[in-house]
């Protein structure tokens, strides 16, 4: 008699049910901590906007001033000033959201404001934060602060992008960290300065745009040059336009520049 025939036979005249264990549900990933959008927007005022008549540019600066207030109450926005040590830029607006949206929307009031004709875009960075393919997990938590952006609200803002070497993405891994592992301790030695670290790959012409925070400008200067002697500087491709930014309100901004 077969196998088959007698598990035929069985069930024919047996009256017993076989019992069968629950198939478990398929274990649901951990939902992802949400990632912010990151924008830098530099602008240049037309001297044009100073022969108005006084009472349309104080109009366009107060309507100015509200829309960034507005603009700050659901989302993360800074003003800085760069008047005075740039001669391409005037001011320089840090957003940071979750809705892509939101930066469009700003971008758009601020051209069809009575300001926006007179103001020039002459540069603008757009990235993403991202956790750090350096830094392990479980020095951070669950929530890594790398993934919000959260302004020490220091006097000085550092903005540049960056771009590294192809032949950098080709080395092993350990390699990258033994390099980055001493990058990281030269900026210990500056507890001064604080980084912002955010991530460009395929949204922008850079591959990351870095901002230094602090309030001592020879800290950074000095955390700079050390900076380049370390081994992971030899595959840095660009790193400029660099920026130094002075925190400020948009109202104190306008008025120093003469708007």
């Amino acid at each position: 008699m077969t196998e088959q025939s007698v598990v035929t036979s069985d069930t024919t005249h047996s009256s017993e049910t076989v019992q069968t264990a629950p198939v478990a549900a398929p274990a649901q990933p951990k939902p992802k901590q949400p990632r912010q959008l990151v924008r830098f927007a530099f602008y240049k005022l037309d001297p044009q906007w100073m022969l108005l008549p006084t009472e349309v540019r104080e109009q366009g600066k107060t309507q100015l001033n509200k829309l960034i207030s507005d603009y700050g109450e659901d989302a993360l926005v800074r003003t800085f000033g760069l008047y005075g040590l740039r001669s391409d830029v005037d001011f320089m607006v840090w957003q940071a959201t979750y809705d892509i949206e939101d930066l469009r929307t700003l971008s758009s009031q601020i051209r069809r404001s009575a300001l926006g004709p007179y103001l020039r875009e002459t540069h603008s960075f757009l990235s993403m934060t991202k956790r750090s393919v350096y830094v392990g997990k479980n020095a951070r938590g669950v929530h890594d602060p790398r993934l919000v952006i959260q302004p020490d609200d220091k006097k000085y803002l550092f903005v540049y992008p960056f771009v590294k070497t192809r032949p950098w993405y080709a080395l092993p891994m350990e390699d990258r960290k033994r390099m980055m592992n001493e990058h990281i301790r030269v900026g210990l030695k500056y507890p001064s300065v604080s980084l912002n670290t955010t991530y460009s790959f395929g949204l922008d012409d850079q591959e990351f745009v870095v901002a230094f925070e602090t309030d001592h400008l020879a800290d950074f200067l000095d955390l700079v040059q050390e900076l380049r002697e370390t081994e992971a500087s030899m595959y840095t491709l660009r790193d400029t336009p660099m920026f130094t930014c002075v925190a400020q309100p948009i109202a104190d901004i306008l008025e120093a520049i003469g708007a």
